[in-house]
């Protein structure tokens, strides 16, 4: 069976793939690597191989940053208005493929197709257009200087430079637009490097930039591995910034890498997000949000709601409707229909959630729901709920990226000991609260630690809504105002009259 598209395309789609490897997109032309390699991309629903990509490597990526270097005169001198109208274009184009977007992107990272054509395809289109807005609205401010004299002094913001873009394989598609847009729109070039077990959407992004008309160099994809492409993107005395979404661990890198030239580092990284059920919530609401907020793209969120905090007096009711919910999730392949979970990315992914869940059981955690690997071909994961859990388990303070739920109980505990419990650990990326009391919500909401903090609910990732974390979660923030400035330096002018 298949999901809401036509069988013909995927078949279609699929016979692309597999004629030929894809290439790099360096200068406005599709390459090969300078080292002839390539290597395969998995379908993790089968764990068999479909496609391939070539192998960017540190020359391929000196390539594209001379290319971007080359182009970035040219590109922040263009008018905003013009870059505006290139960014709607190419989001009118990525609609056009929807279809074809969605169905790599299932293939390529597992994920449900509706969630691939909804969250990846509609989502980027939203990104463009949002970023879009802002090229013409770049600014800086008239200031009034203290000292003797008359004085005309005023700001300006200007395009960083060259961006290296390093996105992660979870929502490959989204996020790579979710980076160049912000960067494109403030002026900046860009080199796109995508997570090598997810590349292809990639590729197709570069040719839908071909496509739209944006000149030569002004973005560059080069796939490849983290630890040759795109080490060699993040130590590039070439680049100006560098914008990461992915592992804490490969953030720190990111950072020691950047210090030869001091580039300018955005970083979104790994997160164990609270979740903090009050006994007065509406449960017919928390419950099945809390539920989604796990086993969502099966885990694989840096914001999933890992750690659910519940008043002991409806944690029964709330634990158990949680678990219902993974027990009767339909889990298998992302273009099967009806299917409401796919499978973890890679069996390197597999062994790492189901090493999670040993340790928690060997620690002292009950299982309430789930718990096992599904038997059969591809990476599946049953959607699991731990019970028994506390701080100090790895199963709770390490960030997992499954689909797996630690649940803990709390008393009529004062607002302060709720906090610390939530702030307990490295990251701060995003919490939940639910509760009919907004004094208690507002109050909890200001002594969390995280970047996000969402109230009875809440939309997901919105472009216009900063997006990033405290502590080891990140630095800096994407989206909004935020997130373009950030692809900016602030000059400072003052004019003696």
């Amino acid at each position: 069976m298949t999901g809401p598209f036509s069988p013909e395309s995927l078949d279609k789609l699929r016979a692309s793939l597999g004629a030929r490897p894809r290439q790099l997109f360096i200068g406005g032309e599709f390459v090969s690597a300078q080292s002839g390699k390539t290597f395969d991309v998995v379908d993790p629903a089968s764990g068999e191989t479909f496609a391939s990509a070539a192998s960017g490597e540190a020359a391929d990526i000196d390539a594209a940053v001379n290319a971007a270097r080359a182009a970035f005169p040219q590109w922040a001198a263009t008018p905003p208005a013009a870059r505006a109208d290139m960014l709607l274009k190419l989001a009118d184009l990525i609609e056009r493929e929807g279809e074809r977007i969605a169905l790599t992107e299932t293939l390529d990272n597992g994920m449900p197709f509706m969630m691939a054509k909804f969250a990846g395809v509609m989502g980027a289109a939203g990104q463009l257009r949002y970023n879009a807005g802002w090229a013409t609205k770049i600014a800086g401010e008239t200031l009034t200087p203290s000292a003797p004299g008359e004085w005309h002094a005023f700001t300006l913001r200007e395009p960083v430079g060259v961006v290296g873009a390093i996105v992660p394989w979870n929502f490959p598609f989204v996020m790579a637009v979710s980076k160049i847009a912000p960067a494109l729109a403030a002026g900046c070039t860009v080199v796109l490097k995508p997570a090598e077990q997810t590349p292809l959407t990639a590729v197709i992004l570069a040719e839908l930039l071909q496509e739209a008309g944006f000149p030569a160099g002004v973005v560059n994809v080069v796939t490849g591995y983290g630890e040759t492409a795109g080490a060699a993107l993040a130590a590039h005395p070439g680049v100006d910034k560098i914008s990461f979404t992915g592992s804490t661990q490969v953030g720190k890198s990111i950072v020691r890498a950047s210090t030869g030239n001091l580039k300018r580092v955005s970083l979104e990284l790994g997160g164990k997000s609270p979740v903090v059920i009050f006994e007065d919530a509406d449960l017919e609401k928390a419950i099945p949000a809390a539920a989604a907020g796990i086993f969502g793209n099966s885990g694989q969120v840096c914001a999933a709601g890992s750690r659910l905090f519940v008043h002991e007096k409806i944690a029964d009711r709330v634990i158990e409707g949680i678990a219902d919910r993974a027990r009767s999730l339909k889990v298998g392949p992302g273009l099967a229909a009806g299917t409401e979970m796919g499978p973890l990315v890679s069996n390197e992914q597999l062994e790492r959630v189901m090493g999670y869940i040993e340790s928690g059981a060997g620690e002292g955690a009950e299982i309430a729901a789930g718990g096992k690997r599904i038997d059969g071909e591809g990476y599946f994961v049953q959607p699991t709920v731990l019970t028994g859990t506390a701080a100090g388990m790895k199963v709770v303070d390490e960030e997992i990226f499954g689909p797996v739920l630690c649940a803990m109980r709390f008393g009529d505990d004062d607002i302060e000991r709720i906090a610390s419990q939530a702030n307990a650990g490295e990251y701060g990326l995003s919490s939940a609260i639910w509760t009919r009391d907004i004094s208690n919500a507002l109050r909890l909401a200001k002594r969390l630690q995280a970047g996000t903090v969402r109230i009875n609910g809440g939309a997901g990732v919105d472009p216009a809504m900063p997006l990033g974390g405290y502590k080891q979660s990140g630095w800096g923030r994407e989206n909004g105002r935020a997130g373009v400035e950030a692809y900016t330096e602030l000059k400072a002018v003052t004019v003696a009259l």
